[in-house]
């Protein structure tokens, strides 16, 4: 890899990120998101709305980890439903929800089982995140007490344990063609902020020069998280595997914590000790994002443009949110989209 192209030096870092979805891009300014989709006739749906606020927590160090990491999970499992509810609403063909949520809108009636279905799938992945790549590799290392009881060791092999789990699951999912299509738009997503990033002018073909690799992406926060959890888990011994499960719950808010200080550090910096410590993320970023082609570029274009400032308060202010058919510059077409109220969302 040419890290010159992954850490730019001529760079001018954004706060602007984004998330791959369903057939397309979300992306999150310091003002507002759009959640741009393409359709299955080749046009982009577009939702733009104001940016989620964390208030106050979001200035305190440590604190403001965790509180983008939950907002960040909440609010990527909105994005990423809506996106699959506006491809299902544009598909031609009339597909019987299952009985499962046949069930959930008859016992919570149809309105509510949106926010139902939402809230049980962040649980769920809660459930399974924490399940799978913290608390077995803990319950399984156990064994090795037998063997050896030096502390340092121990965790050493738990997080070699969990970051091979998670290594091994993000090589399988890409299997599946639509998962392959998601990460074919998170490499749109990173080479579109890298052009942006720049200064060159937002076209597909300026946006595809770029890597597809990018030092702030959340892919580098994970491997951040589990490889300070080895770090903070060294002090906390090796009690019962009870134990051991409830002080890595407790310390999930520090570690986290950190990650986001060190995530936030790597994006606005450019020297030897970043890249080396942005190293792990940036390879498993390798397995995480697939070549784009032009269109999902344009897709992740109209949406980056969507979200960029406008030079004063008052065009920001009196710039519409809207929600429906748009431009590859990210503008509404006439006749077409529908004005969006937040307030009333």
């Amino acid at each position: 890899m040419d890290f010159e192209k992954i850490f730019h030096k001529d760079a001018c870092p954004t706060s602007i990120g984004g998330q791959a979805i369903m057939e397309g891009i979300m992306m999150r300014g310091p003002k507002r998101t759009a959640i741009a989709v393409r359709l299955p006739d080749g046009k982009i749906h577009m939702k733009t709305q104001p940016a989620p606020n964390m208030g106050n927590w979001g200035k305190i160090p440590l604190v403001r980890g965790v509180a983008a990491f939950i907002s960040s999970l909440v609010f990527g499992t909105k994005v990423l439903m809506y996106s699959a509810d506006v491809l299902e609403k544009y598909t031609p063909e009339d597909v019987e929800p299952d009985k499962f949520d046949q069930w959930i809108e008859k016992k919570f009636g149809k309105e509510k089982a949106w926010n139902v279905l939402l809230w049980l799938s962040v649980a769920l992945a809660l459930v399974f995140s924490i399940g799978v790549f913290m608390l077995l590799p803990t319950a399984v290392v156990g064994i090795f007490k037998n063997i050896t009881e030096n502390v340092i060791i121990l965790n050493l092999i738990e997080g070699i344990v969990r970051i091979a789990i998670f290594i091994g699951y993000i090589a399988l999912i890409p299997k599946l063609e639509d998962i392959n299509t998601v990460f074919q738009y998170h490499g749109a997503e990173h080479k579109t902020i890298h052009c942006f990033e720049n200064g060159k002018e937002l076209t597909p073909e300026n946006a595809q020069s770029f890597y597809r690799l990018h030092p702030r992406c959340g892919t580098s926060f994970l491997m951040f998280v589990m490889i300070i959890a080895i770090i903070v888990h060294v002090f906390m011994g090796w009690p019962n595997v009870w134990m051991r499960v409830g002080l890595r719950l407790l310390a999930l808010p520090l570690i986290a914590g950190i990650s986001y200080e060190l995530l936030k550090w790597a994006g606005r910096s450019n020297n030897k000790i970043v890249e080396f410590l942005s190293l792990p993320g940036i390879y498993l970023q390798k397995l995480t994002t697939r070549e784009p082609n032009l269109k999902q570029l344009e897709v992740a274009i109209a949406a980056m443009k969507a979200v960029i400032p406008c030079e004063t308060e008052e065009e920001e202010a009196a710039k519409p949110y809207f929600e429906g058919i748009c431009d590859l510059n990210g503008e509404p077409v006439e006749g077409e989209a529908e004005i969006y109220d937040p307030q009333a969302a």
